[in-house]
Order: C-alpha cells, then structure tokens, then sequence
C-alpha cells in the first residue's frame, strides 16, 4: 500500500524543507526522486542540495544526465513511473499531484499556501480509497513537524 506524506509549508520554502527529508531518506539507504516541473525550482533544490548545511552534500543529479542512474537523488520536471535511479520515493516539490506517484512506495506531496485547494481535493481523493495510507505533517513557529490534521 502506497503512503503518501502531505506537507503544508506554512513556514520555511520546499528548498529548506526537502533537504531533511532528503537526508533523512539517504540515512535510511534509499534512493529520491523529486519532481518539480519549473526549472528555477529545480535549480533552487539543485542549490539547496548542495549548500543548506555547510557540513554535508546530498548526492544528487539531474535527470537526464549522464550519471542519472547511480544517483540516490534524481531531480526531475516530469514523474517518470520508472526513474533512472531506481527509486521507490517521489518527493513532488512543486505541490502538484500527480497519479502516478501512487506506483512508488512513498509519496512527499510538498506545497505551501498557494496550492491548499488543490492539496485538500487529493486529500478528499486518497481518502476515500483504501488502498493508500495519507498522512498530513504541519509545522510549527519554531520549525518542528507534527503529524495531524
């Protein structure tokens, strides 16, 4: 059974929230994909990857280069249901959601204000199937995710 994660970002940018997850999925030996079709939006995770936290790297890459395949984190416009990387995670970076992120374990469904409808109508969906496991995480002033509606 699928999971899929709704995150409401009230407070910090998918480019400050994705890298934890991120790094959270990289320490637990699984590989990302991330899909967010405008380019500036890639490029603004491509740099977050890479400078959040001074001290580490995510490993990463673009779809569609060379190394896209031994990435553990493949950065995409488009959802390919069979990524390059061979990843069972699909982090949706730009808050839409996308059917075929059902086919992969684990789904991130990213999105902050401008896109609450949206997000509560894929909510309203997925519940009333029994075949997906729905979470919603909300974050606080000082930054920390709790579960809950």
């Amino acid at each position: 059974m699928p999971r899929v994660d709704f995150y409401r970002l009230t407070r910090d940018p998918v480019e400050r929230v994705l890298p934890v997850i991120a790094a959270r999925i990289l320490g637990a030996g699984d590989r990302l994909l991330i899909v967010a079709a405008p380019a500036m939006q890639r490029q603004a995770i491509d740099e977050a990857l890479w400078t959040l936290t001074p001290a580490s790297f995510l490993p990463h890459g673009a779809a569609g280069s060379p190394d896209e395949a031994i990435e553990p984190i493949l950065i995409a416009g488009t959802l390919d249901p069979a990524p390059p990387n061979h990843a069972r995670l699909i982090a949706l970076a730009d808050g839409e959601w996308r059917d075929a992120a059902l086919g992969f374990d684990r789904a991130f469904l990213l999105f902050d204000n401008s896109r609450i409808d949206d997000a509560r109508a894929t909510w309203r969906t997925l519940s009333a199937r029994e075949d997906v496991d729905n979470r919603f995480w909300k974050q606080d002033d000082r930054g920390r995710w709790s579960e809950g509606p």
